[in-house]
């Protein structure tokens, strides 16, 4: 198995650190702009994808400021965390996405987590 590399975004986005949050750890929110359907039993996250399903466990958060969940089929340390950063001068909102990936993925999954955000904006309507 190669190694997983560790790959950070940065998104702007108008919206409240509050609003923002709702959308990343609540399994309904998660469901309109991050997977076709989301669960949750507790900590354990089922995320469905086109009819396939994928099981997270959310192992980390604090209010209004980040939530990181580990897929439970992976045997690493990889996980996924997003962030909610708030400038401390300008007050401009920003999603920063910690993931991890094959080397040969990254790209993919930089283009994937684009395009899910570029949804969440469009849920949240912060055009932009």
């Amino acid at each position: 198995m190669s190694e997983k590399i560790k790959y950070e975004l940065e998104f702007p986005i108008h919206a409240s650190p509050n609003m923002l949050y709702q959308y990343i750890s609540s399994a309904s929110n998660l469901s309109e702009w991050f997977a076709d359907n989301v669960n949750s039993r507790g900590k354990i996250f089922s995320f469905f994808w086109d009819g396939v399903e994928e099981k997270a466990e959310l192992i980390s958060f604090k209010n209004n400021k980040y939530v990181r969940f580990k897929w439970l089929d992976n045997d690493d340390d990889s996980f996924f965390e997003i962030n909610i950063v708030v400038d401390e001068l300008t007050k401009d909102v920003s999603l920063v996405v910690f993931d991890f990936a094959e080397e040969d993925e990254v790209e993919e999954g930089k283009m994937l987590w684009e395009s899910q955000i570029s949804d969440l904006k469009q849920v949240i309507g912060s055009s932009q």
